[in-house]
């Protein structure tokens, strides 16, 4: 985990906070671009690795509930002082680790919630539509064992525990528009993801409201990851309060850094910081 202390905003009260989570194989290095601008900017910043992601040495395989899998946020988020609210930013399957906590704190802790790319299903994966809306349709690119080199850390007899889509795919799949420079950190750094966790990411009904904690989507129109008809499946079944729209691939925090940067500051000004 990597925790900085930011700065007063030009009024004197406290910047906002962002906390920003990685999709699956990915980790809080995917965001050292977005770290970087954030922070000279006089905003704080906390990027996270979640379980068996990045630099936790968990072995991801061992991962097998989503409750495990997001705990660090969970943890992170009950270290906090009372009414201390974070902006949440969410990536990919980071959108789950969003829902998740919003179910469990509300707006006690979150004063926003982002979607950058993400599963943004207010239930998580309950039904057969909630899967094909926030699950990666990879097919175009040939089939599963094709596409993803697959662990088994239960056995062969039992379903998959980790996923990693193989490295001659990833550019084309998840950095289509990112520099090269990026997409080669990128295959140096992804680690399997615990998808036997992903899948037991349900979150019913709780006490508290899972809209009064105000949401933005941010679409991203080149991706091949959750396509676009994806994403706006998601946005109609669960209406964010802004939908706003950028010119990438799966991966803006690469491909379109600035532009990205300028509207997660139009979002915290958009609520009040």
């Amino acid at each position: 985990m990597m925790k900085e202390e930011g700065k007063l905003n030009g009024n004197g009260a406290p910047a906002a906070h962002f906390v920003l989570i990685h999709g699956i194989g990915g980790g809080a290095w995917c965001w050292y671009k977005m770290k970087c601008l954030m922070e000279n900017c006089g905003y704080k910043v906390t990027c996270l690795d979640l379980k068996g992601a990045g630099m936790d040495q968990t072995d991801p395989n061992a991962v097998v509930s989503f409750e495990d899998y997001n705990q660090p946020l969970l943890d992170f988020l009950s270290s906090l002082h009372d009414h201390q609210q974070v902006i949440l930013v969410g990536h990919s399957a980071g959108g789950l680790s969003l829902s998740d906590a919003i179910h469990r704190y509300g707006k006690k802790k979150i004063r926003l919630a982002i979607f950058i790319a993400a599963t943004m299903l207010k239930s998580g994966y309950l039904t057969n539509q909630d899967l094909k809306h926030g699950v990666p349709d990879l097919s175009g690119f040939g089939e599963l064992n094709e596409v993803y080199d697959i662990g088994f850390g239960l056995g062969a007899d039992n379903p998959p525990t980790t996923t990693l889509i193989k490295r001659e795919f990833q550019r084309k799949i998840i950095y289509n528009l990112s520099p090269h420079e990026d997409a080669t950190l990128a295959e140096m750094l992804l680690r399997p993801g615990p998808v036997q966790a992903l899948v037991t990411a349900k979150f019913p009904l709780a006490e508290k409201d899972e809209d009064e904690v105000p949401r933005i989507y941010i679409k991203t129109t080149q991706d091949n990851v959750i396509k676009a008809e994806q994403q706006e499946a998601m946005i109609s079944k669960w209406p964010p309060q802004h939908v706003y729209v950028l010119e990438s691939d799966h991966s803006p925090f690469f491909s379109a850094p600035f532009l990205l940067f300028g509207l997660l500051v139009k979002a915290a000004v958009s609520f009040g910081y």
